[in-house]
């Protein structure tokens, strides 16, 4: 495997993994509830399914803004990045979390919608940045549907205890990879 490859593989990883955190710290809450493994396993796939879509959206509207502004472009991405990454941290002093809705039906695409938005900032700012579109989609599926599962298994035993501190480091993470890229 090639340097340069490894050199981008890892970061994706990582971000992939920071992006899966809030489907996760999610998850555990929602694992609250009395859902079937086969519910749990749907929920799984319907995260993994946006966290590819929404990114991908995402990607295609940066390369669009890449080749139009440039430098301008790059600064951005690392911008919404750190600003996305605060707002996750700051998300996990809330005095008062709300309960999760029902993951079927409505609920269930609200649940996916609200926990991949992230993504599609990500997606924005990679799609700036020339990144490998395929690999990273498969990368932020895969992890927030491994991510949400593991949230809503461990939920149902561990009562919420991780959720906001896995929340937190994926803003963290998401603020460094923004610093990164602004500072280059």
């Amino acid at each position: 495997m090639s340097v340069m490859y490894l050199g981008q593989l890892v970061p994706l990883i990582i971000m992939a993994i920071a992006l899966g955190m809030d489907a996760f710290s999610v998850g555990l809450g929602m694992g609250l509830q009395l859902l079937r493994l086969k519910r749990i396993f749907f929920i799984g796939i319907t995260v993994g399914l946006f966290h590819i879509i929404m990114p991908f959206i995402g990607i295609v509207l940066g390369n669009f803004i890449s080749t139009k502004l440039e430098d301008i472009a790059v600064l951005a991405g690392g911008l919404l990045l750190f600003t996305l990454g605060i707002h996750m941290v700051l998300q996990t002093f809330q005095a008062e979390r709300k309960s999760p809705m029902k993951p079927i039906g409505i609920g269930l695409f609200l649940f996916a919608i609200s926990v991949s938005l992230d993504s599609f900032s990500v997606g924005l700012s990679l799609g700036m940045s020339g990144v490998k579109t395929f690999i990273a989609l498969l990368l932020f599926g895969g992890f927030s549907m491994a991510l949400t599962w593991a949230g809503l298994l461990l939920g149902k035993r561990a009562r919420g205890l991780l959720g906001v501190y896995s929340e937190m480091c994926g803003g963290i993470i998401l603020c460094a990879f923004g610093l990164r890229i602004i500072f280059g």
